[in-house]
């Protein structure tokens, strides 16, 4: 036998693969779909590429690439035998675990339930099968490859190499934790270390409840150590960080470990102290109160709390698990594919995409949006329990079956890469997400549908020169409208006031706070509230050549298919990090913005002259005295404060954030990660004059006509402008970015010679290029319309700050309301749209 199989396997051999130090084994999941070892048919690792696939996929990968070799995995979970002793999680069957860093894709009942794993080679196209193991029977090479594709880690244990931080695991000893019956109670404020005096920087231990100050390297504030020496003294592993408690969890550190992890049962490890940490929210001075209120309160309504929501199942009723504060992304992305346009673009080319998708598909963008599309409508992931399943839960007093939803690891690691913020495991912004993937989506739809037109429109802005009285008018493209939330429009502005005082006198009293009141707002006030005008910053007017007064005013130049519409409840406080205001506002369901509709230059107004301006030359090409251009170029501290609180050189980031144009860290953190292995990187930013030597700006006019940076000209190309229209923008503006994207607007027979953009289509969506191949081109493209719209979907936030909380989103669907809650999805009851934070209309066929 082991001749024969020596023999079958001689002309394959050439195809077998070692795994490499930093190659990937998806040997959890497949590569075109949610299939696991786990699902019926198993998975199928290649024994070459190591990319796995279900049975569905797999024979597409032997056709394309013709490897033959695969390694078919295979998991059975089973209930166990009624005398069996229980367990924490499914227990192994025997010792032949072949699958031991395959997460389980259920959520079980670990005294009920056993696994087995099953391996074995498949030779395509026969689909003859080795079983495994077969040391003494397969040659060296085959056995260990083998042996190196069962025994490889998770290629998500680690982020990708180009990605900012390694994402947070599950603690070996959170699911077993030993925890003390000794009648520890934790109060909820008044702590201080047990052996010292601080009273910052405090880890609670998860074992005997002991509060000790950490050491500086825990969160870079300081302590005495005291929390590492109870661990040397006592063994205890995990303790969580006092102050950082939510209804999402906290900071919990693993000494044994050595590293910061996840703890899925810390509800319950705090509950054994005392602490209820559904009633947790983070407190100006870091410390949690129990007695605080608005966020019970807020994380209630938002969930539908209390209420029995009936589960529901089939196409486009699947959850998606949360990885670890990836609510964000789950909330974006059901919204996402709710819409028509994003479903036909990758749902309904599915087989296209998938045909004609590259030898590594787990890399390619369109291939990951039409696998989660397709996750989230096939209903494949998301079917109704069998009926000797339900008996089965009501007789063990199960409230509602649990269901299964997708993981996203795979599309949350390449929409994520190379990005700071959303390649972390931490909590992120949904909004910034939403625009993040529109961005992606706009990158890889070049010469295929681009589903984000159905976001795109233009906003005209209005500056006037407050002296002169004179007026430009500028447009640009915007996906979604940023609403103000005035205070002082608030309907109950006596209650606000009476509920400030008592809060004030309670906390002087050190008493509990009052329960919260929430500000309630009218959308009618938040309307006007954007239609204000502004004052504009250091406006320089043509008219007169000099800094002038300037107010703006924005409207729209197209209303867009689908508006969405975020309420401004963020603002930042003087630590530079995101808090929410708390209030409520009576969304419509039926919106018509008509009335914002921009009318263009009106009678009598007169334009200012189109003059950029002008460049000052020092006599003392050396003079210091020019603090504006020298010294103090204008840069947005915030940014700036983003990256030096990730360990970067202070002055370095004042460069990148300078160098690309104030455009936020992203962009900057891009231009550090270009820049950093310069022998200047980190010195102070010094901007030569037009005099210096070596700089290329001995003139003026070498000075307009040098090449433009290539990180200005990659941030507006990557907006859809051509290279040409790019570099003419910049020249002609000094290297500005804001004014360069000004004035390719305002400049549009610059296109003549280079590619257009695209045409601005009709209410039909009908491209105005199509209508006639000689028109000059329009601008970016955006479908026009009507500006009545109606409400189908909002995302809500709960928590005290962007960077912590949940995110939940509610969907029409068929005439009801449908809440999506990670893996959950259920019939809502009771959507509470006034407390939505991104509200998503679709706008309403013309009557």
């Amino acid at each position: 036998m082991a001749a024969d199989l020596g023999e079958l396997l001689v002309p394959y051999m050439p195809t077998i693969r070692v795994p490499r130090t930093g190659d990937r084994v998806f040997k959890s999941e497949c590569a075109f779909s949610y299939d696991s070892p786990e699902s019926e048919g198993g998975l199928y690792v290649c024994m070459n590429t190591f990319l796995g696939f279900g049975r569905e996929h797999v024979e597409r990968h032997y056709r394309k690439t013709g490897q033959c070799v695969y390694m078919h995995l295979k998991r059975t979970i089973k209930e166990k035998d009624p005398g069996a002793s229980g367990g924490a999680v499914p227990r192994r069957q025997n010792g032949k675990v072949f699958l031991e860093d395959v997460d389980l894709s259920c959520d079980f009942n670990g005294d009920d339930y056993e696994y087995e794993d099953e391996a074995k080679l498949v030779i395509f196209p026969d689909h003859f099968e080795i079983p495994l193991p077969n040391i003494e029977e397969l040659p060296a090479l085959v056995t260990i490859a083998c042996d190196a594709v069962l025994s490889s880690p998770s290629p998500y244990r680690k982020q990708e190499p180009d990605s900012w931080e390694d994402e947070i695991q599950v603690s070996r000893h959170a699911r077993n934790l030993k925890q003390l019956d000794n009648s520890v109670r934790i109060p909820p404020s008044g702590w201080k270390c047990a052996r010292c005096e601080l009273r910052e920087n405090l880890w609670l231990n998860l074992t005997d409840g002991a509060v000790h100050c950490g050491r500086w390297f825990f969160d870079g504030s300081g302590g005495n150590g005291h929390a590492l020496e109870h661990y040397r003294e006592t063994h205890y592993p995990l303790a969580v960080k006092l102050g950082t408690l939510t209804p999402d969890g906290g900071d919990v550190y693993s000494f044994d470990e050595e590293e910061a992890v996840l703890d899925p049962y810390l509800a319950e490890h705090l509950a054994h102290f005392g602490i209820d940490m559904l009633q947790m929210q983070k407190t100006e001075n870091g410390l949690p109160d129990s007695k605080a209120k608005p966020r019970i309160s807020e994380w209630e309504v938002i969930q539908e709390s209390g209420l029995k929501l009936k589960p529901v199942y089939g196409s486009g009723y699947t959850g998606i698990k949360n990885l670890g504060s990836s609510c964000y992304l789950s909330t974006t992305m059901q919204v996402l594919f709710s819409i028509p346009e994003f479903q036909r673009a990758f749902v309904g080319n599915i087989q296209r995409i998938f045909d004609y998708s590259p030898l590594d598909p787990t890399q390619d963008f369109s291939t990951q949006m039409a696998k989660l599309g397709h996750g989230l409508l096939s209903g494949q992931y998301s079917k109704p329990p069998v009926k000797s399943e339900l008996i089965e839960q009501v007789m063990k007093e199960e409230r509602k079956p649990q269901q299964r939803g997708i993981s996203p690891r795979m599309f949350k690691a390449l929409v994520s890469r190379g990005h700071v913020e959303f390649s972390s495991s931490r909590q992120q912004d949904a909004q910034e997400f939403f625009l993040h993937v529109i961005n992606q989506v706009e990158r890889n739809s070049e010469g295929s549908e681009n589903p984000s037109d159905v976001f795109r429109f233009l906003v005209e802005e209005r500056v006037q020169c407050c002296q002169t009285r004179k007026v430009r008018y500028t447009q640009r493209v915007d996906y979604l409208m940023q609403l103000p939330a005035p205070l002082e429009a608030a309907t109950n502005k006596e209650e606000l006031i009476s509920y400030e005082s008592r809060r004030q006198e309670a906390e002087e009293g050190r008493r509990p706070p009052p329960e919260r009141v929430r500000a309630r707002i009218p959308f009618s006030a938040c309307l006007q509230a954007f239609t204000e005008p502004e004052n504009v910053a250091d406006f320089w007017s043509s008219a007169l050549q000099a800094k002038s007064a300037g107010i703006k005013t924005s409207r729209f130049a197209s209303f867009p298919l689908y508006l969405v519409v975020q309420i401004k409840k963020f603002t930042f406080g003087v630590d530079w990090v995101p808090k929410k205001v708390d209030l409520s506002i009576d969304v419509p369901d039926l919106l018509d913005i008509s009335h914002l509709r921009a009318a263009g230059l009106r009678p009598g107004e007169e334009e200012l002259p189109d003059l950029a301006p002008p460049i000052v030359i020092p006599d003392d090409p050396r003079d210091h005295s020019m603090s504006h251009l020298m010294d103090s170029p204008e840069i947005d501290e915030s940014s700036v404060m983003q990256l030096a609180e990730m360990g970067f050189p202070l002055e370095a980031c004042r460069k990148a954030v300078y160098y690309t144009g104030n455009m936020g860290a992203e962009m900057a953190f891009n231009w550090i990660i270009a820049h950093m292995e310069e022998p200047d990187f980190a010195e102070p930013l010094a901007l030569p004059s037009f005099g210096d030597p070596g700089t290329g700006g001995s003139s003026l006019t070498s000075g307009m006509d040098s090449q433009p940076p290539e990180e200005s000209i990659a941030i507006l190309t990557s907006m859809g402008f051509s290279r040409r229209q790019t570099v003419q923008a910049l020249g002609a503006t000094n290297n500005n970015l804001e004014r360069a994207l000004d004035w390719i607007f305002t400049h549009p027979e610059s296109e003549e010679e280079s590619e257009p953009v695209s045409g601005v289509a009709d209410a039909e969506g009908n491209s105005a290029a199509e209508a006639s191949s000689g028109a000059e081109p329009a601008g970016p493209r955006v479908r026009d319309g009507p500006g009545r719209y109606e409400l189908f979907a909002f995302i809500s936030h709960m928590g005290t700050s962007t960077m912590c909380g949940h995110y939940v989103c509610h969907i029409k669907k068929e005439g009801r309301w449908v809440i999506y809650n990670d893996h959950k999805v259920s019939l809502s009851e009771r959507p509470p749209k006034d407390l939505g934070y991104i509200y998503f209309y679709q706008r309403l066929a013309s009557s």
